[in-house]
Formats: C-alpha cells, sequence, structure tokens
C-alpha cells in the first residue's frame, strides 16, 4: 500500500544555520518578504567546495545570511557550483553573485535564457501586451489604470546580473555530487524545463516541482499568453510516477522533506483535475478569468494572492479550451467571456 506524506525533519534550520539530513547534505533555509515566507536551498559538500542548489532572492539581508553560512556551517569552503532548478526570483536571485566570485551555474537553456532575459528587461511601466492581457482576463478599467500608472515587479529588482555562461542540464544526464551520482529528470508546468534531480540512493532535489501541502503556481503570463501549463503540468506528474518510491527523500524548495512521493503525485494530479470539474461547473454561465476564483481555491482571494491567482486562472481555463470543453468570446469591453460548451 502507498503510504502518505511523512517529514523525518519537523523543524527547519535557524536563520544562519543548516541541518544535516544526509551524509554532506545540508538544508539552509532564505528569507522571502512574501506570504511563503522561505526558500528552501541545498548545500552538497564537493570537498573543497560546495554546491548549491538554487540561491534565495537578492536582498542586503540574504546576503548577509549567505555571509553567516559561508562562514558558519559551510565551514569557509567556497560554492563552486550552483544548480538552478528554474527561473523563478526567489530561486536565481542571487545565482549571479555566486557566478561573479567563481562558481559555475548548471542549468536548463531555457531556464538560463529566461533569467537572463528577464534580469535585462527592466520596465518603468507594463507593456502595452501585459495591459492588454489584464483587459482579457477581466480586469476592471479601474484596475487597469491603476496598474498602467505603476511601475511592474521587475526581476532585475531582486535578481543580480548573470554573467555570460553556463552549463546546460539535460533529460537523462549524470552528475557526481557530494560523493553520489545523480540523474537529471526535467519536469515542467510551474516552470518551463524545471530540473529535477535524482540520486541513486533515494534523495531527491525537487526545487519546486514536488512541494508537499502547497500546490505549485500553474500560471500564465503575457510572455505566452495562449500557453497550457496545467496540461505540461499534469504530464510531467504523470511521468514522475514510474520513477517514484515511498522510502525516496525529496528536499523541496519549500515547506519539509517528505516521503511518499507516489501518494503526493496522485495528489497533485487530483487537485487539479478536481480544480477544472468544479471550474466547469461554474462555466454554466459566461465569466471572466477574474471571476473564476472561488471554484478554484475554494475561497475569496485578497489584493496580495490577486496576480498570483489570476494566472492560474487563466492557466485552468486554457486547459478546458485545449481540451474542447470550453468557449471564448471577446465582450465589448475586452475581456475574454469563458462559458462552458454544451
Amino acid at each position: 500500500m502507498t503510504e502518505g506524506i511523512r517529514h523525518p525533519f519537523d523543524t527547519p534550520p535557524p536563520e544562519g544555520g543548516a541541518v544535516e539530513v544526509a551524509p554532506g547534505v545540508l538544508w539552509l533555509r532564505l528569507p522571502l518578504p512574501m506570504a511563503l515566507d522561505h526558500v528552501n536551498i541545498y548545500a552538497l559538500d564537493d570537498g573543497p567546495g560546495w554546491t548549491i542548489i538554487d540561491a534565495g532572492l537578492s536582498s542586503r539581508r540574504t546576503k548577509t545570511i549567505w555571509e553567516k553560512l559561508l562562514a558558519g556551517p559551510l565551514q569557509g569552503k567556497p560554492v563552486t557550483r550552483v544548480i538552478l532548478t528554474h527561473h523563478h526570483p526567489d530561486h536565481v536571485g542571487l545565482v549571479g553573485w555566486f557566478q561573479s566570485q567563481g562558481a559555475e551555474l548548471l542549468t536548463t537553456r531555457t531556464a538560463w535564457l529566461y533569467a537572463r532575459m528577464l534580469t535585462l528587461d527592466a520596465q518603468d511601466r507594463p507593456a502595452p501586451e501585459a495591459l492588454s492581457f489584464y483587459r482579457r482576463a477581466g480586469l476592471s478599467e479601474a484596475d487597469l489604470a491603476k496598474r498602467a500608472a505603476e511601475r511592474p515587479f521587475n526581476f532585475a529588482d531582486v535578481v543580480d546580473p548573470m554573467p555570460l555562461g553556463f552549463t546546460r542540464l539535460t533529460e537523462g544526464a549524470r552528475l557526481t555530487i557530494a560523493g553520489r551520482q545523480w540523474g537529471v529528470r526535467i519536469g515542467h508546468g510551474h516552470a518551463p524545463d524545471h530540473v529535477t534531480l535524482w540520486s541513486d540512493d533515494g534523495i531527491i532535489l525537487g526545487g519546486d516541482q514536488f512541494l508537499p501541502g502547497i500546490s505549485a503556481n500553474i500560471g500564465v503570463y503575457p510572455t505566452e499568453p495562449e500557453a497550457d501549463p496545467l496540461t505540461d503540468w499534469l504530464d510531467s506528474c504523470r511521468a514522475f510516477m514510474p520513477h517514484a518510491s515511498d522510502r525516496q527523500l525529496v528536499l523541496p524548495g519549500h515547506k519539509l522533506p517528505f516521503t511518499g512521493l507516489p501518494f503526493r503525485l496522485g495528489q497533485m494530479i487530483e487537485n487539479h483535475e478536481s480544480a477544472l470539474i468544479r471550474l466547469l461547473d461554474h462555466l454554466s454561465i459566461p465569466r471572466t478569468a477574474a471571476q473564476c476564483f472561488v471554484p478554484l481555491f475554494k475561497r475569496e482571494v485578497g489584493p496580495a494572492e490577486f496576480s498570483l491567482a489570476l494566472v492560474e486562472s487563466v492557466a485552468h481555463l486554457n486547459c478546458l479550451l485545449r481540451r474542447g470543453l470550453v468557449l471564448r468570446s471577446l465582450t465589448p469591453q475586452g475581456a475574454w467571456e469563458w462559458e462552458r460548451q454544451g
């Protein structure tokens, strides 16, 4: 029988501290200025130096914590390699900082291109395509005007400049880290070409592809408004199933390390499939993406969560469109209205 999720380490490391979760593998934690208030980092002992998995947001506070970690739990040894699981800012923020100190960056080509492009693409006001995306999603004229007048979030605000040069990771690649052999498996949906690492002795470095207890955001953005990342996510969960076992220790990008990956993969699939059923029922009358939060999230969404909820709503609607279950039409105001077909 498949076991549920279990947490062998129930206390996270303190700020500037570390927890050894396996020989030569340290669990570190860095703060984030948002509701999800932390990101997990893993440091793997390669003898003369360390390989770290992800790097946290760029801020004075985070750099100060890293200096404390390097002098303390990391024993004064340098970070010689950074493996970036995916391009999101809470993971890539200080990758360039470590590169500037001599560390090698290993990641997928897609993750590197997205991260480098977004750090160079600083905008003082939202691009017309972004405002069109929000209009299509059903934002009011007042909300559109407010967004148009404000500086949008820019990667460069929290991600250090990334020097040229990286080493590409691909599906099936093999790495030696901390005396272990690791295989690369690539996931999709939360971020394109997301790296996961699977050791031969049952450790998985999962990034945001495998999270316990919370759902990774699956979003559609102005860069690719017709994308269907939810289908990519579901396909990836099913593709990982044959490789997952209850004995593996998953080291996730957020929350606590856990076992029970087969159960969690099934749970993640079921959560989204159930959300699609609720959403389809909700679309018995035409709705915009901004009117679909309650059936998806089973609650009202506040201002702090609105943007993430909106892009996830569009992702679920695009998935239903790809499945041929909904139709959409433009309102006179320029918003897509979605309706169940038949």
